[in-house]
């Protein structure tokens, strides 16, 4: 059997391969609530054959939203609009769907990319951010509110909020980001945060808040819900956070019943300097792995199907996240698949697309039927 395509367990869910979509942002919701581009690119995304699929970013509050177009959990509306969409997923798909809840502190009120992706002034309608300390993300932004303990406690319940939002509309797993120099990740970072009170300074200060709302946010759903973390494994930035950081944060958040660890790396500062090449982040989840025992998920530049099985087959992490290669290819697990003599769970729609010659490619196809 392929590595790749071997079953695994996330926590009490079991994936049919390896293959995670990773979470993409769209930034195509109004208000933060689905809209049919989501119906759309999710069908795509859930014909695809891969193990699980994580939902967007996902702010837990309007003024954490990246853009005006992020996706959102905070209310009965932000819920409705992606039950619908999850229904006709749930139609024709049996899977497992996760989401990955996020804020995006500092840097949110932002353009979508395609609009520049710059900081939204507040006279064109943005906000002003929240962040760990008043430090804006690149010299010429706006400067973020520093977070009173009032104003974490309020992100805290809406983590938790969403959380269990998540698990009423039937999702599977649920994923924090961490990532990226979002909001979690700027508590994390010393580039960051520069606070004096308990969640600054130390690198225990630094990772209490995350831990806190890790804490709650498992708290806020059932055992049967697994509960991970994505963070980036460095910023790629000299003093920033890094890789033995990173092991200290894996460790803390094993002890509390985290589930699986997802490792990215950069986007707290635009000082960062990062090496991209093929697989550039996998041995930062390997080490993670080794450290922490536990269920790891790689991502960056994992783009060929024998790539992807030497990452599982080696031992460097559980398993693999597409993010940019789905939305360029929406059939790469099939594709993968037929390299590596191994089948898909498909819709049966998609049965009669198989090349002559390659043996049973989807799960279920009958050879010869009409």
């Amino acid at each position: 059997m392929s590595a790749l395509f071997s079953p695994a367990p996330l926590g009490q869910l079991t994936l049919e391969n390896r293959i995670v979509i990773a979470p993409m942002c769209q930034y195509s919701a109004v208000n933060g609530e689905a809209t049919d581009w989501h119906l759309m690119h999710l069908g795509a995304m859930t014909a695809s054959g891969a193990g699980m699929l994580i939902l967007e970013a996902t702010s837990v509050e309007p003024d954490g939203r990246i853009s005006p177009g992020d996706l959102g959990l905070w209310n009965d509306a932000t819920e409705s609009s992606l039950h619908r969409v999850l229904v006709a997923l749930r139609a024709h798909s049996a899977m497992p769907i996760g989401i990955q809840l996020g804020h995006a502190g500092r840097k949110a009120s932002s353009d979508a990319p395609w609009d520049g992706g710059q900081q939204i002034a507040t006279e064109r309608g943005g906000w002003i951010a929240s962040a760990p300390s008043a430090l804006p993300h690149a010299p010429h932004e706006l400067a973020p509110q520093s977070l009173d303990l009032q104003g974490m406690e309020r992100i805290k319940h809406a983590f938790a909020g969403a959380a269990k939002r998540a698990e009423r509309l039937g999702l599977q797993a649920i994923e924090l980001h961490a990532a990226h120099g979002y909001l979690l990740h700027q508590f994390l970072s010393p580039i960051a945060n520069h606070r004096t009170d308990a969640y600054g300074g130390s690198l225990e200060n630094r990772m209490r808040f995350v831990l806190e709302v890790f804490d709650e946010t498992r708290a806020a759903v059932s055992d049967k819900i697994p509960v991970g973390v994505r963070f980036s494994g460095t910023d790629w930035v000299e003093d920033g956070w890094d890789i033995e950081q990173s092991i200290a944060l894996g460790l803390a958040l094993r002890d509390r019943g985290c589930e699986f660890l997802h490792v990215s790396s950069g986007g707290v500062s635009p000082a960062q300097k990062i090496p991209v090449g093929p697989g550039y982040q996998v041995g930062m989840a390997q080490q993670i792995r080794i450290a922490t025992g536990l269920p790891t998920i790689a991502v960056g530049l994992i783009t060929e199907p024998e790539q992807a099985q030497a990452i599982i087959e080696s031992g460097q992490a559980d398993f693999v996240a597409l993010a940019r290669g789905m939305l360029y290819n929406p059939r790469w697990p099939w594709h993968a698949a037929a390299k590596l003599g191994a089948q898909v769970q498909v819709p049966k729609q998609f049965w009669r697309s198989q090349p002559q010659g390659l043996s049973k490619l989807f799960g279920g196809l009958r050879l010869g039927q009409r």
